[in-house]
């Protein structure tokens, strides 16, 4: 399995120090909904500290989270495409601090720097490649062991 790739480490760093202009620092306490499945998505972060979990409704009374990130992480991508939803939903599993960008603004970033702009999305399509991956381990190790999908 490759290593994750975390968002800022893989931008180059005149890149990265373009993005940063547009870093707010925000931190979420524990237990803390930060976003829910099916609403907006304008704004992504990339976690400097703490746990967030990702989950997913599969019942009115019952979630399931679907994955974990922790520091260097990227929380959120639904802001790069339309129609703009979250597929998830994500909670703080502890404190957390992160850098807080406003997707509009990145994404207007992009359209005046492209070079910026196709490193964007060439990492943040590995990273969601990456947890396929993981996702699929997930399965396959389930399958393995008879047991129903976690998923």
């Amino acid at each position: 399995m490759t290593k994750a790739i975390k968002l800022l480490t893989a931008l180059p760093q005149a890149q990265r120090e373009r993005l940063m202009e547009l870093a707010k620092e925000v931190s979420f306490p524990e237990d803390t909904r930060i976003f829910e499945a099916g609403g907006t998505a304008d704004r992504f972060w990339v976690i400097r500290s703490g746990a967030v979990h990702l989950d997913q409704e599969v019942t009115a009374r019952k979630r399931v989270t679907v994955g974990t990130l922790g520091a260097g992480d990227l929380l959120g991508w639904s802001w790069l495409f339309p129609p703009y939803q979250w597929d998830f939903g994500s909670v703080a599993f502890s404190n957390v601090r992160a850098y807080e960008f406003d997707g509009p603004s990145v994404l207007a970033l992009c359209v005046e720097d492209p070079l910026l702009g196709l490193s964007l999305v060439r990492s943040v399509a590995e990273i969601l490649a990456h947890r396929l991956e993981i996702t699929r381990g997930r399965l396959m190790d389930e399958y393995a062991l008879g047991r129903r999908s976690p998923l």
